[in-house]
């Protein structure tokens, strides 16, 4: 059977290529794609834009798929379900199904679109018997993990357990991507595991975890994820650096260490050994000496690591991250003793955050002096902890507007304010470098970041975008 897989991309890279690289590629879908090529089955990906929907309809009329399978986060699910329905009413023989977090964790609301299935949770072996069924012929049902349409009727299939052997599946579908890339030779992302052990009050791990029965922190093997790396290497020759994506690196000690040794055995065998990074969740009271003495071996360049808010009282009461200030500068020195550089990620417009609060992110980031950083503006997802916060402090104005998440303040705090949220989020570069930069650099960023957080200063970039693109070799 064949089968169209679709991404919308919201904050695309231009209308042609609307992602810039292979950071972008969705995980989920690629693996499904991959496991589905191995039963023999055909699949192809539309990347969809509010400038190029027409995308979707031209790949249906040109590939005839058999079934549909869209992926959705919050912030995009009213356009997804929109698309949907538009397919629908062109395409109505056309099964459609519809996955990812919004699905898992809203099933119902999705199903009141125009999609015939739902799925909940794990999609690799869900949706290849869905296909199985609908290629024989057969109305689909008793599939688990699938919630699906009967008239009026809806079918709720109880989840499969978690999947143990996520090793077993075969290695994600990045051929589907390239042709939506503005650059195919960026560096890849690999998945290194699945599942996060903690538990931030900001984020749906909690919720997707409580899904099914089984473990739903795993790992893959060292050997498994080296293989991946040799596979990419053997399409990208000159591939020079790798992320290994996952929640975090140090949650288990001794995978990590076995994971760096296999990685410089891999490096010996190259001319120009492969680098990597990856993110580190700080623990309280944790000696990283010999983690980040394996990182370097293993030509590690740098680590990712979450601050996220340099109030101690923030982090504690309200994000549920239990460190102190003084761990996360000593991880930093640490990672800079062995040679590697450090990015920190940062929060801003937290529940109960004050411009106080703020502050001591300001004065950290100012001791620690990271190589970058990422300032997200905090954005209430249902289904997190702290969405069920903001409603009952009453922060929630009706709707929440999804418009360039997590770069516009969504909150209005007594202390602080969405106007002071957005200055604050503009002039971070300032805020965290002035004195230890260049003034010119500091300010060229300051003018990025609201370019990336104005509607009409974002039509300006893709406009500029389209014109001056470093990646026009590649269309």
């Amino acid at each position: 059977m064949r089968v169209l897989f679709i991404h919308y991309e919201d904050d695309h890279y231009s209308r042609e290529k609307p992602l810039e690289g292979f950071e972008r590629m969705q995980f989920g879908i690629s693996y499904i794609s991959s496991l589905l090529k191995k039963e023999g089955h055909e699949t192809k990906l539309a990347v969809p834009t509010r400038e190029s929907d027409d995308v979707v309809e031209e790949h249906i009329r040109e590939f005839d798929p058999g079934l549909i399978c869209f992926t959705s986060v919050y912030s995009v699910i009213d356009y997804i379900s929109e698309l949907a329905s538009r397919v629908k009413r062109r395409h109505p023989d056309l099964f459609l199904v519809i996955g990812g977090a919004q699905a898992t964790l809203r099933p119902d609301d999705c199903l009141e679109s125009a999609f015939d299935a739902v799925c909940v949770g794990e999609g690799e072996y869900a949706v290849l018997e869905l296909v199985e069924q609908l290629e024989s012929g057969r109305q689909p049902g008793k599939i688990p993990n699938l919630y699906i349409k009967h008239g009026t009727q809806i079918e709720r299939n109880e989840p499969r357990p978690f999947m143990e052997d996520i090793d077993g599946l075969p290695f994600p579908d990045r051929e589907m991507w390239v042709p939506w890339l503005a650059n195919p030779l960026s560096r890849p992302s690999i998945l290194a595991g699945r599942g996060c052990p903690f538990q931030c009050t900001y984020c749906c791990n909690h919720a997707l975890g409580r899904i099914a029965d089984g473990k739903y922190v795993r790992l893959r093997s060292p050997r498994n994820i080296v293989d991946e790396i040799l596979s990419i290497k053997r399409v990208l020759p000159l591939m020079e650096e790798a992320y290994l994506e996952v929640e975090t690196l140090g949650a288990n000690r001794e995978w990590a260490m076995r994971l760096c040794g296999k990685l410089e055995q891999m490096n010996a065998e190259f001319e120009v050994p492969v680098r990597f990074g990856a993110n580190l969740r700080v623990t309280p009271n944790t000696d990283y000496e010999e983690l980040f003495s394996a990182l370097k071996a293993s030509n590690f360049r740098f680590v990712n690591i979450g601050l996220e808010s340099g109030s101690e009282r923030i982090r504690r009461d309200v994000l549920a991250r239990n460190y102190s200030n003084q761990d996360i500068v000593d991880a930093v020195r640490t990672a800079r003793k062995h040679g590697l550089e450090v990015g920190i990620y940062n929060l801003i417009g937290i529940p109960g955050e004050t411009r106080k609060d703020f502050r001591e992110t300001i004065r950290l980031n100012r001791i620690c002096q990271p190589d970058w950083f990422l300032l997200s503006v905090f954005f209430p997802y249902p289904g997190t902890k702290l969405h069920d916060t903001c409603q009952e402090l009453g922060l929630l104005d009706g709707s929440i507007d999804p418009d360039l998440e997590r770069r516009r303040p969504v909150l209005n705090q007594p202390g602080f304010s969405k106007r002071q949220i957005g200055r604050r989020y503009t002039w971070s570069h300032f805020l965290f470098y002035a004195g230890h930069q260049p003034l010119r650099g500091i300010l060229e960023m300051v003018f990025l970041t609201k370019l990336h957080s104005s509607p009409r200063m974002l039509l300006l970039r893709r406009a500029f975008t389209k014109r001056f693109s470093p990646y026009k070799q590649f269309e």
